[in-house]
């Protein structure tokens, strides 16, 4: 579908990301969500069947919800409301497009982390820090922090993203800027974590991507998706089974056993491990949105 959308007139530019396809209609972008999978900044050959209306619901809910405390680019996911000439594909953009504002993207990564997993841990196990930061002695993987920290990385059009620390970011841009983008990405954070908790699901970490237009700064790109965060069942992680995650987590688990050197070409995923994974992402979906993720 890509190929035909991408040659409509009203199309001035095109470009296919990891997951999402993009279409530059001038003042506005339309914005949609593949299927694809991507685990170590690379894409993979087989498709999650119906993944990318999952993470387009999550993330029209979370930008409709979030608005208080920082705007974002979110016009509409109603395909009544896109141009016209995309009317003909309505049923394919129903459910995993919507229209957004176009913006200059930050290139930055905003990650914040209220527990030590992943590449945190794999840092703090080797040097005592997170983000180029000291971080208190002693900590165990997957430990909740003493509060969340804000951990940025830099955006590179080849391998993977770069981790550097705050004060890295603030050698590359205004104060204002850098600390707007922490104190968002953190409000954001205690609004996913305090939203998820009661419904029996930790909000272990989580990354934002931001915008500007016309001098304002925006949220963009996707918001507390389970590919933009980790998710873990809050009663096996108190019962101290270890985190059991509601994300993908369960490709890079499968990836990390056969010992893949997380380079392309990606390897092909068992059938076994895309039904295992779409379940889990329809879970959070349903927490997330409760009655409406049935309608």
């Amino acid at each position: 579908m890509y190929e035909i959308l991408s040659k409509l007139p009203i199309v001035k530019q095109s470009r296919q990301g990891k997951v999402r396809d993009m279409y530059d209609l001038g003042e506005t972008v339309l914005m949609v969500t593949s299927d694809r999978i991507s685990a170590f900044d690379v894409v993979f050959p087989d498709p999650i069947p119906g993944k990318g209306i999952i993470l387009n619901q999550i993330a029209a809910y979370v930008f409709k919800t979030t608005s208080h405390i920082v705007p974002n680019h979110f016009i509409s996911d109603k395909t009544e409301d896109y141009p016209e000439e995309f009317q003909p594909y309505k049923d394919y953009l129903e459910g995993r497009s919507m229209l957004v504002q176009k913006l200059r993207m930050i290139p930055v990564e905003c990650i914040v982390r209220g527990y030590i997993s992943g590449s945190a841990w794999n840092e703090y196990s080797h040097s005592g820090t997170v983000g180029g930061e000291v971080m208190p002695s002693g900590l165990k993987e997957n430990q909740k922090l003493p509060q969340p920290i804000f951990t940025p990385s830099v955006k590179i059009t080849e391998g993977h993203d770069i981790n550097i620390s705050y004060q890295e970011m603030l050698n590359h841009m205004d104060k204002f800027i850098a600390e707007f983008l922490r104190d968002k990405s953190l409000a954001l954070y205690d609004y996913g974590y305090n939203f998820l908790l009661p419904k029996g699901i930790i909000l272990a970490d989580t990354k934002f991507e931001f915008g500007t237009k016309e001098g304002e700064i925006l949220l963009a790109d996707e918001a507390l998706t389970p590919d933009s965060s980790r998710f873990w069942d809050l009663e096996a992680y108190n019962s101290g089974k270890g985190p059991v995650s509601f994300d993908k987590q369960i490709v890079r688990d499968y990836l990390e056993s056969i010992g893949w050197n997380k380079k392309p070409p990606a390897p092909h995923l068992p059938e076994e491990i895309i039904d295992k994974a779409l379940a889990k992402y329809r879970q959070i979906r349903d927490i997330f949105l409760g009655e409406q993720s049935k309608q």
